[in-house]
């Protein structure tokens, strides 16, 4: 048997790996992101901002497009302020885009973390009276007040300091501490007609008079579609950016950002009555010719995703269950010889788009972006 330090080794060794770029030669699928649409889409929602400052959402690997891609889109684009949700993303894109812009950690920072922080130059987002002791305290140490960013729960009970916490706070809370934003985020800005969304704003104005007067935010996403009094100075846009519709009752003014296409396995004939698939869930109702596609949910393709790929605008139905590596297509309606082994077929693009699939998967486009996995290969294009 090996020893424990061979295994770590070979774990490392393993992980290391599996963090390389793969190539297109060797990828079962191509993830495509067009890094123009990314900065066009800001260039949109400034535009709608007015002048408004607007930060860029890169938290969860850029929603899994990456991170270090995207915020250097962004940069060219003078984005100089972005949000991530843990330490480490902030830690890894402090040493991807270099000191100038500002990044803030959405979910603060664990006890203990705060030096890493620092070493960082990263901001944290402060929710609760614990992580300001923290925060504040560390600033003493260091000799100087320290940024942050203090977030308020103004009704969506996820993240932010407490109503009661903001009104009991000692005069002193903020000795070590430069408070460089206040802000909230709302639970339901995607339903404009929806009075929680005047609530929120309203409990929001009344808790950051509470606070050292800073600049404010609480526009996200959708967000920035609601209007002037929702606007304050700073607008925080994660989805939009990467063309997710932020107005689901209206048509996307975003542009689509990502292409998906499987590369072909295997083309096979079957005969009427042929089973396909685990537990044979598809039954051949007649001779069909199918194809099976290098994609699969350990891909992060749902089961329960559009069921369905295209090429050439046609659409070919998924027969059978998707498995973890691959999924099985009717192309009947294809010409004889259309597909072989290695081409490709459409995923997410012009004919099914992000939301679309989220629409089958009874889910949101953020799950299908988040969950695309690290066997792609991605192409980025028009950096």
């Amino acid at each position: 048997m090996r020893g424990g330090a061979d295994f770590r080794v070979l774990a490392m060794s393993e992980a290391k790996a599996s963090l390389q770029p793969i190539s297109e030669a060797a990828a079962g699928a191509i993830l495509t992101i067009d890094l123009g649409a990314i900065r066009e889409n800001y260039r949109r929602l400034k535009a709608k901002l007015g002048g408004v400052r607007c930060a860029g959402v890169v938290k969860a690997n850029g929603y899994g497009l990456g991170a270090a891609q995207v915020a250097a889109a962004l940069v060219a684009e003078g984005c100089d302020i972005f949000f991530v949700a843990h330490l480490a993303e902030g830690a890894a894109l402090r040493d991807a885009i270099g000191l100038e812009p500002e990044i803030h950690v959405l979910n603060g920072l664990p006890p203990g973390s705060e030096p890493e922080a620092v070493a960082a130059d990263l901001v944290p987002v402060i929710n609760s009276a614990g992580q300001l002791e923290a925060w504040s305290k560390a600033g003493q140490k260091a000799g100087h007040k320290l940024k942050a960013a203090i977030q308020v729960d103004s009704g969506m009970s996820r993240l932010g300091m407490a109503p009661a916490e903001v009104e009991g706070l000692a005069s002193d809370a903020f000795a070590g501490v430069d408070v460089v934003l206040v802000m909230s985020h709302l639970a339901r800005a995607d339903e404009p007609a929806n009075a929680a969304n005047d609530a929120q704003l309203k409990e929001f104005e009344r808790l950051r008079t509470m606070l050292p007067k800073a600049p404010a935010s609480l526009d996200n996403s959708s967000g920035v579609f609601l209007g002037l009094p929702y606007r304050f100075d700073l607008a925080r846009p994660g989805a939009a950016l990467y063309g997710i519709n932020p107005t689901p009752d209206e048509a996307n003014p975003m542009l689509p950002v990502v292409r998906l296409e499987a590369k072909v396995i295997q083309t096979r004939s079957i005969e009427k009555g042929a089973g396909v698939g685990y537990g044979h869930a598809f039954l051949a109702g007649g001779p069909l010719r199918v194809a099976t596609i290098s994609l699969g949910y350990a891909d992060g393709w749902h089961r329960r995703a559009a069921s369905a790929a295209w090429v050439d605008g046609v659409r070919l139905p998924f027969v059978g269950r998707v498995s973890m590596d691959s999924i099985i297509l009717d192309i009947s309606a294809l010409p004889a010889g259309r597909l072989r082994e290695g081409d490709l077929v459409e995923l997410l693009g012009p004919s099914q788009s992000v939301d679309d699939a989220a629409g089958h998967a009874g889910t949101i486009g953020y799950e299908i972006l988040t969950s695309l996995g690290p066997r792609f290969h991605r192409r980025y294009v028009n950096a």
